[in-house]
């Protein structure tokens, strides 16, 4: 998919979440969320910290290094203060900050060439795959926001962003956890908001996943726990996948507990 439809999709995205955070009240931005200490605030920090931080890949890639580093010393900790520093901020600053930031971001990959290889805290990312990254997240922080404020966040189409940003990293999620990569293809089958059948994978492959790509987007982002969503895998690599699965960058994830379990 071109860089140009994700951007578009990117900014669609930021604009629903937008509209759930712009008209709270300063002490509906200190609503916990369902990311442990994590507040709306620290949600809204968080991405446009990661804006901010792609923009400084894109445009001053030797001093983006400097936050390789200080990511690998620390990486839980300089992702929970780059949220953390938001929450010391007016919302209507952070909130500017972020629409700002996220402007920039998507005006900026949009005009990229397709070529360009962006350093990031995972491999480096072409614009379009950036782009695709961004909209993820945005998505499934927009969920914990959402979660948060008892408001429902209904599929779209954007899904397929998400779900596909989710089979491409299955490698990345074995490694991240100490496995090797496996070899043996997997074959996806996920049904759309619409009821469309959105497929990855050689058909003839004997490890399969099957099952709503609500759910399995749900998985990737570690938003859900695998009991509490309608998946189904065959073959033993399938199954393992499903157990590691993550589409962002970073260290494994706590993940969340099965529903009416407290973690």
């Amino acid at each position: 998919m071109n860089v140009a439809t994700v951007v578009d999709d990117l900014r669609a995205e930021s604009e629903e979440l937008d509209a759930l955070v712009a008209g709270l009240p300063p002490r509906g931005w200190a609503t916990p969320t369902p990311a442990e200490g994590w507040t709306v605030a620290h949600q809204i920090s968080h991405l446009a910290w990661t804006d901010a931080q792609a923009l400084n890949a894109i445009r001053d890639p030797e001093g983006f290094t400097s936050a390789l580093r200080q990511a690998a010393a620390d990486p839980a900790g300089y992702v929970e203060e780059g949220a953390a520093a938001g929450t010391r901020e007016a919302p209507t600053d952070l909130l500017r900050r972020w629409r700002e930031g996220r402007t920039w971001l998507a005006t900026t990959l949009a005009n990229l060439s397709a070529a360009t290889k962006i350093l990031w805290f995972g491999p480096p990312m072409a614009p379009a795959s950036m782009a695709t990254a961004r909209l993820m997240e945005t998505w499934a922080h927009g969920l914990d926001v959402a979660d948060a404020l008892g408001a429902e966040k209904n599929p779209t189409r954007r899904l397929r962003h998400v779900a596909h940003l989710g089979v491409r990293t299955m490698g990345f999620s074995f490694q991240i956890n100490g496995l090797p990569t496996p070899e043996t293809p997997v074959r996806v089958e996920l049904r759309g908001p619409d009821g469309a059948m959105w497929t990855w994978g050689p058909q003839e492959a004997a490890d399969r996943v099957q099952g709503p790509a609500m759910d399995f987007c749900l998985l990737v982002t570690q938003r859900r726990h695998r009991d509490d969503l309608d998946l189904h895998a065959e073959g033993p690599v399938a199954k393992k996948w499903l157990t590691v699965a993550q589409a962002f960058a970073g260290p494994p994830g706590k993940g969340r507990s099965p529903r009416g379990v407290v973690a």
